[in-house]
């Protein structure tokens, strides 16, 4: 049995830090607008407040669960039935701008999308690991994951939600790849799914206006480029120093949705290029320690969990970076841990909580003291071919 070490202080200060910087910038680009709509100027971060304690107990929770009892199917198999339940109610419940993503219940909201994730994460950690030893077979092995994967982001993508659709895909991957599955087999999955996104993309006129306002914002700048054009000019207007906090212009009813999805361009805007820095090295941080705690696992469970939940967390936020500042279509993808919304906090915040259990493991059953071939055994082939280069 491994035995428990302690918890990564890197990696839990990445997280508080996101978290707290997250709730002083939700006042910031919040508070006029909780005001135009008839609120006191703290509503809005006083909602994520308590958001933000949920999300802690769960975190709290989910760091002193030990992970190794994720794997059991009574745990897997229940929790992926109730999603994709889930994922079928949301139908049942109207229509926000156009979109039926939330299931409401006594004055709360929630995405069953997000709680896709993590539910996705647990079932290819499980399914990889008792496929151990068999990751070449294409039908027996890749082929289940592809099916879940399909069925949860397809569900997912006729909400609509493309966004989230394909992330479920890149975790998908990125989980398959780090247990060993051949790149071949990956290739010959990933070729598909694009000529569904791209079907998805192109043949819907909505979406098709999109990726034209995406490719020629200034061309419409007060209609189908109307947000990317604001946001370029909360991040441009910012220099390198920013306009100091709380003194962002766009953010005043000028940049929709300010306060989540596009909340990047008003760190941009108040905190400057520096500002915006600082957040992108706090990520790679936790890339870099949420990646080195899956890499030393003390199995393969632990470690295609791991992960998978640092890319989930990693790659959404360069998604959302790369949208405020125009490098992709503007897609309703949250910043992790800083956007207002308690529907991607939480989940985020359970998956942080037990890639920090990972890391109280990580190290425990390998040690710096034995050899690289005992080290060998440990590891995935991937990882040792690379380490051997």
């Amino acid at each position: 049995m491994a035995k428990k070490l302690q918890t990564d202080k890197w990696l839990f200060a990445s997280f508080a830090g996101l978290i707290l910087f997250g709730l002083v910038m939700i006042y910031s680009a919040s508070a006029m607008i909780a005001i135009k709509e008839g609120s006191h100027q703290y509503y809005y971060v006083l909602k994520q407040s308590v958001w933000v304690g949920i999300g802690f107990l769960a975190m709290l929770f989910a760091m002193h669960f030990d992970y190794h009892r994720y794997f059991d199917r009574r745990i897997v198999y229940p929790l992926l039935v109730v999603t994709v339940a889930l994922l079928c109610a949301v139908f049942s419940f109207p229509r926000v701008n156009g979109a039926q993503r939330w299931i409401k219940f006594a004055g709360f909201s929630a995405q069953p999308s997000e709680f896709a994730k993590v539910t996705l994460m647990l079932f290819l950690a499980y399914y990889l690991e008792k496929r151990t030893g068999e990751e070449d077979l294409f039908v027996k092995t890749l082929v289940p994951c592809l099916f879940v994967t399909g069925l949860l982001g397809g569900l997912v993508l006729i909400e609509p939600d493309m966004g989230t659709a394909l992330m479920l895909c890149v975790i998908c991957l990125v989980m398959c790849y780090a247990a060993g599955v051949k790149t071949l087999h990956l290739g010959l999955a990933v070729a598909p799914a694009l000529v569904i996104f791209a079907g998805a993309l192109l043949l819907v006129p909505w979406r098709l206006a999109r990726l034209m306002a995406f490719l020629h914002p200034w061309s419409d700048p007060q209609g189908t480029g109307y947000q990317v054009v604001q946001s370029l000019m909360a991040v441009g207007s910012g220099g390198m120093y920013g306009l100091g906090f709380a003194q962002g212009k766009q953010k005043l009813f000028y940049l929709p949705f300010a306060h989540s999805d596009f909340i990047f361009a008003v760190v941009g805007e108040e905190l400057g290029m520096f500002g915006a820095l600082a957040v992108l090295l706090v990520f790679a941080v936790l890339l870099w320690r949420g990646v080195r705690a899956a890499l030393i696992a003390p199995d393969k469970f632990g470690m295609v969990l791991g992960m998978g939940i640092v890319a989930m967390i990693i790659v959404q936020a360069l998604f959302n970076m790369s949208v405020v500042l125009s490098l992709l279509p503007t897609k309703g993808i949250p910043l992790p841990f800083i956007s207002y919304g308690g529907s991607s906090l939480v989940p985020t915040m359970f998956a942080a909580g037990i890639l920090l259990n990972i890391s109280q493991y990580s190290g425990s059953a390998i040690g710096f003291e034995t050899s690289e071939k005992t080290k060998a055994k440990r590891m995935p082939r991937r990882v040792v071919a690379t380490r051997k280069r």
